[in-house]
């Protein structure tokens, strides 16, 4: 295939060619969509429902799952499910999009941020252990754009100081750490399937443990906190957090091409690596034990100058990027003095290239064709 360059102009602005990223529907979602529309289970009871939860546990290997609205309540309502609450501290990485800091917040608790590494972007292990306070409750670590954290040191750090550990896994489903999925070695992990995801439903999420009773009341609380006795008695303060049969149907086909879908991912990771091998471009270093699943394609310019004139060159030539996060100890609900010198250079000179599953050769030589007139 030859890419049509030919750039369409309207308003002085080049038209988007190539997007940071659509989602890969190529197999029976609008078939099971249909099914749910045919039997007019359409909100949040139906087949679909049950099937996705099960299926979900099957693919990541974990004892039980439940579905929710959208990825950023599966991380309220785990807290939630977790007991933490008021006057407690839950340490998480500043460079993370910022609903893992928000979801602490909903619940009452303080974030207490954490570097991250320099090669490998999540968060520092090494930086845990000195924020650890009488207050903490929780270590959230955050597998960023698809490479999961060091699991074993953190896991360990939370053993010995009797921290529970949670997986926010948004980024990096079928993402491997030594063998297991990312999302099995938490006491509680999030899941997250919006529009821009490995797998999507468009909008939606899933709770997942190893431990029933915390998926229990998780699904407790997301239904309403209903008692399972008194009809419209509602034992407790509780939410809407469903997903609706018809985004779990979605969720089911998208399953079915999860093992494709991660192998196109990893294809064009290694080709954007191979095509700008030997320029000053970085990637994220992935350790020789994991497997990842690459939801963005990532890289590091020299400086944020040249980082601002490589998405320039692409955006002027039909190519959409997005910048890094801004660390979340910057943002005014969050700010603090302490600078997170490693979080904030990532930030000032990331950028998310094109990543969807559907990108071919062709489009990803012309991408780094551009980067590499810098």
């Amino acid at each position: 295939m030859v890419l049509n360059t030919t750039i369409i102009m309207s308003n002085n602005s080049s038209v988007i060619q190539i997007p940071v990223y659509r989602p890969f529907m190529s197999g029976r979602e609008k078939e099971y969509v249909c099914q749910c529309l045919d039997t007019k289970w359409i909100s949040s009871k139906g087949e679909f429902v049950g099937r996705f939860e099960r299926g979900f546990s099957e693919y990541i290997k974990v004892k039980h799952s439940s579905t929710v609205s959208n990825g950023t309540v599966a991380l309220h309502i785990a807290l939630a499910a977790l007991g933490i609450g008021a006057g407690d501290e839950v340490i998480v990485p500043t460079f993370t999009y910022i609903a893992s800091v928000n979801a602490i917040a909903y619940v009452g608790a303080t974030p207490i941020f954490v570097d991250a590494e320099q090669e490998f972007w999540n968060i520092d292990p090494d930086k845990i252990i000195e924020k650890i306070t009488p207050k903490t409750k929780a270590v959230m670590i955050v597998h960023i754009y698809g490479a999961p954290c060091e699991v074993d040191k953190i896991a360990d750090i939370c053993k010995k100081h009797n921290l529970l550990l949670i997986e926010d896994v948004a980024e990096a489903f079928g993402s491997k750490y030594k063998g297991q999925f990312a999302g099995s070695f938490g006491d509680i992990a999030t899941f997250s399937f919006f529009g821009n995801k490995t797998i999507t439903t468009g909008e939606g999420g899933m709770v997942v443990s190893n431990q029933k009773s915390l998926i229990d009341r998780v699904s407790f609380l997301k239904s309403q906190a209903v008692s399972a006795s008194k009809e419209y008695w509602h034992d407790e303060i509780g939410y809407n957090y469903r997903m609706t049969n018809i985004c779990a149907a979605i969720g089911v086909a998208q399953l079915e091409q999860a093992d494709d879908i991660i192998l196109k991912k990893r294809y064009i990771a290694d080709l954007y690596k191979s095509e700008l091998a030997g320029t000053s471009i970085t990637f994220q270093k992935d350790a020789p034990y994991i497997v990842n699943t690459f939801w963005m394609i990532s890289i590091l310019a020299q400086n944020q100058e040249i980082r601002d004139r490589i998405r320039l060159k692409l955006r002027d030539n039909g190519i959409e990027t997005r910048p890094f996060f801004y660390p979340a100890h910057m943002m005014p609900a969050f700010r603090q003095n302490d600078t997170y010198p490693v979080a904030e250079s990532l930030s000032e000179r990331g950028i998310n290239l094109p990543s969807y599953p559907d990108l071919d050769t062709e489009q990803i030589k012309y991408i780094c064709s551009i980067i590499k007139t810098f």
